[in-house]
């Protein structure tokens, strides 16, 4: 009996000297302490939140020793608009020595680990980046770069047919041509030029905006080490996809490269349906203008790495605006062009009616590479209405965000681009409006629109415009709203969970996406921004615990409502992790 109980104590005494047993992990962890998950910078704001009815004191502890090193009374309450719970703000900005803490709240228990330290942001900035080599079509992933993630290539996309609706003089229907390469769109196989769009131009910007960042910011791709930034690399992956999807002998841009209906639940390389380009139309190629405009632009310093490639986006850039200007206002309207045309389509229509906004980015992208003001003529840039964050369908920032980026370099006369400016900042003073009185001290959710589809986009890219802010003005109010954002995205949030797969103490496990689901592994493919709360619980899963606004998620594969990944979600995440860090670099 006795040597038992000396066994049982020396076993324990083990535990505590290797410190697997320690008072800080003897602590419940606590649901109701919320946090970016991954940690702060030293000389950053750092802010918990605490859902309790009362104020309650807090302590920050060192992870592996317990000892307190900070002390603290959270600010409040504050009453959540949406769900009219309780948060306290716990602020220890104060302490800022690095290493590895828990949050502890007596009587409710403690928060998961996190730590301190330069450069915190930096592998969450590789992984949403390396997130699109892993939605890479048309080829391998092996080991080397893709670890336990590796798969065969899948859609060689070397025998594309042409649809009914998309037929022309040397393209008749069912002629066949060759589109390889690009990125999968979402948790689906198809390929789409409007989305891609939006998510070249979110990651081309951040190129333009942070060169210098990129030199060193290696993510592990077959292309690293080649004498060009890996950001750029993974962008001319899916640029050489999106020249094929021009028909040469006009200049029109086809709308997708789609299978007829959505592939099963299957790896790329089990998914064999026949795929087609469909439909020509004037949004798409204005899209497919600003991203080649923008991308001649940019390679034109690596003609020694890709000889040609400048010149042949610049090229495919101004006959894709011909064609624009001579066919202004063909729409891309699903339902109709299946009355009309077999196969019916009914894959992710991203049908647009408006193309104001598109022409407003393209003649951006085109004056930016030109400096020809005929490319402004005729166009509004509508800067007496509110600016409107960048979505798939409404991409008129981005153009905005070309002329402030090159006002002065392009000699930018003040009456136009000075309004463009005004309009990103005003945007950005509303967003910090009330922000001390927000739940969990983020510009984000502070209305219920925040939490449409795709809703955590709605942050990263509130903190894009939050991060031109900043650089227009240099205060730095509009960097830390922005780092407020990125620390939603992470944790500190209504849901408690990190959205970034592969991150996080309460992670993003089962997203709606094909190879996370079919390939057999328990971790879902890692850097891909899952969609976020989203009230409408538009794909009726069983499995959401709540339909208010902010805590409106489940994170479930039949989600694809509010769990789902998409490449239009992951660019701004990659811009704003990364940008963030890029910036405190220099602080």
């Amino acid at each position: 009996m006795t040597q038992t109980v000396f066994r049982s104590f020396g076993g324990l005494l083990l535990m505590v000297l290797c410190g697997l047993l320690n008072p800080v992990s003897a602590q419940q962890l606590s649901a109701a302490i919320r946090l970016n998950q991954i940690g702060f910078y030293p000389n950053a704001p750092k802010t918990a939140v605490i859902l309790a009815e009362k104020s309650m004191s807090f302590e920050i502890k060192d992870a592996g020793t317990g000892k307190v090193v900070f002390k603290g009374k959270p600010a409040g309450p504050r009453t959540n608009q949406h769900s009219g719970k309780m948060s306290f703000i716990a602020d220890f900005t104060g302490f800022k020595k690095s290493g590895k803490y828990v949050i502890e709240v007596p009587g409710l228990g403690r928060s998961a680990e996190f730590e301190i330290g330069e450069k915190i942001h930096r592998e969450v900035a590789q992984a949403a980046l390396k997130g699109f080599y892993y939605q890479r079509a048309s080829i391998d992933l092996p080991e080397k770069f893709a670890g336990k993630w590796a798969r065969p290539a899948g859609h060689p996309d070397d025998k594309i047919l042409i649809h009914a609706s998309a037929v022309s003089e040397s393209r008749p229907e069912n002629s066949v041509i060759s589109s390889p390469r690009g990125w999968y769109d979402a948790g689906d196989y198809n390929k789409y030029v409007v989305n891609s769009g939006i998510t070249m131009g979110t990651l081309l910007s951040l190129y333009e905006d942070f060169p210098s960042y990129f030199e060193n910011f290696n993510t592990n791709i077959p292309e690293s080490n080649n004498g060009v930034p890996d950001l750029l690399d993974e962008a001319i992956w899916n640029l050489r996809w999106m020249l094929t999807m021009q028909d040469p002998a006009d200049g029109g841009v086809y709308h997708k490269l789609t299978n007829p209906r959505f592939d099963g639940m299957v790896m790329p390389d089990a998914a064999k349906n026949p795929r087609y380009v469909v439909q020509k139309n004037t949004i798409a190629t204005l899209d497919f203008v600003a991203v080649t405009a923008q991308s001649g632009r940019i390679l034109k310093a690596f003609e020694n790495k890709f000889p040609g490639l400048s010149d042949s986006c610049i090229t495919a850039a101004v006959k894709g605006w011909e064609w624009a200007k001579k066919n202004p206002s063909v729409t891309y309207n699903q339902e109709e062009m299946n009355k009309k045309f077999d196969p019916d389509v009914v894959t992710g229509a991203y049908g647009d009616r408006s193309s104001s906004d598109e022409w407003i980015w393209a003649a951006a992208e085109m004056y930016a590479l030109t400096s020809k003001t005929d490319y402004l003529k005729d166009v509004s840039f509508e800067t007496e209405k509110p600016l409107p964050l960048p979505t798939w369908s409404q991409v008129k920032t981005l153009g905005y965000y070309t002329i402030a980026r090159f006002s002065e370099d392009l000699k930018i006369e003040k009456q136009f681009s000075q309004p463009i400016r005004q309009n990103i900042v005003k945007f950005s003073d509303d967003l910090l409006t009330d922000l001390e009185k927000q739940p969990y001290h983020t510009v984000m959710g502070k209305t219920a629109k925040d939490y449409s589809w795709g809703s955590s986009s709605v942050a990263a890219n509130q903190g894009i415009a939050l991060i031109y802010a900043f650089k227009l003005t240099n205060d730095r109010k509009y960097l830390l709203a922005a780092l407020g954002n990125l620390d939603y995205l992470l944790g500190r949030n209504a849901t408690g969970y990190c959205f970034l797969t592969g991150f996080g103490s309460k992670r993003v496990m089962h997203p709606h996406h094909r190879p996370s689901i079919a390939d057999g592994i328990a971790d879902p493919v890692p850097g891909l921004l899952s969609g976020g709360p989203n009230p409408a619980q538009q794909d009726k899963c069983t499995t959401y615990t709540s339909k208010i606004a902010d805590e409106s998620f489940t994170d479930d594969d039949c989600s694809y409502a509010s769990n789902e990944i998409a490449i239009n979600w992951n660019a701004p995440m990659v811009y704003l992790s990364a940008a963030i860090e890029a910036l405190m670099e220099k602080k």
